[in-house]
């Protein structure tokens, strides 16, 4: 007997929402000839929209097309939001596998999915490692190896930014790079390895350690070119490897050379003459390489023009002084940083317990300087 309709607030309705309010009660008259026909209801709409939105011309079908234009910009925004946020989460990855991968092998992996193993005809070759370093280890907390190696290597990569190098592994203090691929570059390849040399050798003249400071940190440095396989090994966590007996040579010329000097081979100074770079150098001699014989290699002094600031390499008998005296050297040091702790724990001590005795306590050194108070620690170092 009685119908329903939704409630319409017209106390709290403008004079703008009031004619909406009016046209929509129309629309639900229960006597079909009382209520307005579509083209009213349109006209009626239009104009009660455009006095809302402040548009007095504007019909219907303009407010209609307004808004999806409206809704067109602003999807076109999110859209321009989303892929700026893709792009920049993109890049990142990129940026992270291109310090994993060379950049040409990084895009034949996106595009491939694999890498086929190349030949190259000429490369050079760096190895370096830490005179020194099972001792250093043996005096050192295992975050204090970490913490060391850390240091070090990041000085080293900042070095490389500067060269057309690629790092190619680090296996505990040895470090690899490689010139000349996976991208081709002439002859540069062995001036671009021998400027770095110079560079990390300068580094590694003021490098300080910060738990043993005042202990001197000699590198050895070993460079070789020749020719050289590269590829990716590996599904799980590629890697990009060389292969040859350039990489063995290389590792030869560095175990043979000297601390804070550059072991360099025949092969390397030929290109270097090649080129207009005017690299020092002078002749070591005769050198013993296993698996290679008898070679005659040289040591990288500097390049014409240019102060590098290089540290002064240690003589025979430095050498031989540094083996015997590097442990007590580290000892020495690890005494006086545990005193200057001992005496900081016993003042805190006595300002906390000034109602007991002024016996002072004892303090149990550190498990690594236990490690160095071991007889016939001077046995082999290097």
């Amino acid at each position: 007997m009685s119908y329903f309709r939704p409630d319409l607030d017209f106390d709290t309705a403008s004079e703008k929402e009031h004619e909406v309010y009016m046209l929509i009660k129309s629309c639900w008259e229960e006597d079909a000839e009382k209520r307005p026909d579509f083209k009213k209801v349109e006209n009626c709409l239009g104009k009660a929209i455009s006095k809302i939105h402040n548009k007095d011309n504007e019909s219907y079908m303009d407010n209609l097309i307004r808004r999806l234009q409206m809704y067109s910009r602003n999807l076109e925004h999110l859209v321009e939001e989303r892929t700026v946020l893709y792009k920049a989460e993109r890049d990142r990855a990129d940026c992270l596998n291109f310090m994993l991968l060379p950049g040409p092998v990084v895009k034949s992996l996106k595009e491939t999915g694999g890498v086929e193993p190349e030949l190259y005809d000429e490369v050079t070759v760096y190895f370096s490692d830490i005179v020194g370093f099972t001792t250093l280890c043996q005096y050192s907390t295992p975050m204090e190896v970490v913490d060391m190696l850390n240091d070090i290597y990041k000085g080293f990569d900042s070095i490389l930014d500067h060269h057309d190098v690629y790092k190619v592994e680090t296996i505990g203090d040895a470090y690899m790079v490689a010139s000349g691929l996976p991208r081709r570059n002439g002859n540069r390849h062995a001036v671009d390895i021998c400027r770095m040399a110079l560079d990390i050798l300068a580094f590694m003249g003021t490098f300080q350690l910060r738990h043993l400071p005042g202990i001197p940190v000699w590198i050895r440095i070993g460079v070789h070119s020749g020719l050289c396989a590269a590829g990716v090994v590996g599904i799980k966590m590629p890697r990009y490897c060389l292969f040859g007996d350039t990489i063995n040579t290389a590792s030869r010329m560095e175990s043979t050379g000297h601390p804070l000097r550059i072991h360099v081979s025949q092969p390397t100074i030929d290109i270097l003459t090649r080129t207009d770079c005017k690299f020092e150098y002078e002749m070591r001699g005769e050198t013993y390489l296993k698996g290679k014989g008898t070679e005659t290699t040289y040591w990288l002094t500097g390049e014409t023009g240019k102060d590098y600031d290089l540290p002064t390499p240690p003589t025979t008998e430095n050498f031989q002084r540094l083996q015997q005296d590097l442990a007590h050297m580290i000892l020495a040091c690890l005494e006086c940083r545990s005193q200057g702790s001992v005496r900081r724990r016993r003042t805190l001590l006595s300002e906390s317990q000034d109602d007991r005795t002024d016996r002072e306590p004892e303090v149990e050194p550190p498990e690594y300087l236990h490690l160095g108070t071991v007889d016939n620690t001077l046995s082999t170092f290097l």
